[in-house]
């Protein structure tokens, strides 16, 4: 099951950065779209807007209910931190993450040409604003991924709330872009920039963009577990339900 599962996870995240190179493709690279929205703010809410929906969609697809549609190494390994995911799947599942984060970014590629990896699009790779250290860089990531894996498994502890969970995630994950798009990037995921990066070589920051949101992750579940009095979170499937869509029960 475990190598099933990961398969999952691989396809989900691979189907993501296609979708996240193509859509900064055609709505910041050069494109009617592109020339239609003139100004970075505008381009950058568009983005996570479609981003956020893509991500609504893959987790409560088939294979993200069957994964939990985890596409996220971070979520991952919270999900192990908070006692809803066994420790054995934690390393299969991140390794699955960051193999798909490369061969959708090449898929893109394939499929777009050789625009893809020019600029402003540069396969779809992170970058800091300027003046910001990588230090800087590390606790902004680990802060806000800290604070979406603290909703997340808030939200999971509630029966009533946690099918809401795909559709919090993809509004924070629109939030992260449109608002810390031009600061940080807005990545909130290792996978996400993995793929872009390694394709790209752009890989001056890339440690903090994989590491930070763990750290973040991590501390974020400590705390939870912590300040729950005893209520446990109900599953480490990101649509909130069984994977055969069932509702969960307290």
């Amino acid at each position: 099951m475990i190598a099933v599962h990961s398969a999952l996870e691989c396809l989900l995240t691979s189907v993501l950065l296609f979708g996240v190179v193509t859509i900064v493709r055609w709505i910041a690279g050069p494109s009617p779209v592109s020339d239609a929205i003139p100004q970075i703010y505008l381009k950058l809410l568009v983005i996570g807007l479609c981003v956020g929906l893509l991500l609504v969609g893959l987790v409560r697809s088939r294979p993200g209910r069957i994964s939990g549609g985890h596409i996220n190494p971070a979520i991952s390994l919270a999900m192990w931190r908070l006692g809803a995911f066994p420790g054995v799947s934690v390393l299969p599942y991140i390794a699955a993450q960051l193999v798909g984060s490369v061969l959708g970014v090449f898929t893109a590629r394939a499929l777009w040409g050789p625009v893809v990896g020019d600029p402003p699009v540069a396969d779809a790779a992170l970058q800091p604003g300027p003046g910001w250290s990588a230090a800087g860089l590390f606790v902004a990531e680990a802060v806000s991924m800290g604070a979406i894996v603290y909703l997340v498994g808030l939200f999971l502890q509630s029966p009533k709330l946690a099918p809401t969970v795909p559709w919090l995630v993809g509004f924070l994950i629109c939030a992260a872009i449109a608002l810390l798009g031009t600061s940080t990037g807005g990545s909130e995921n290792p996978a996400r920039q993995f793929g872009p990066a390694l394709v790209s070589g752009r890989i001056g920051f890339l440690w903090a963009y994989l590491l930070a949101p763990m750290v973040g992750s991590a501390v974020a579940a400590a705390v939870l577990n912590w300040a729950r009095s005893h209520r446990a979170v109900l599953t480490h499937r990101l649509c909130g339900t069984h994977a055969d869509g069932s509702p969960l029960h307290g």
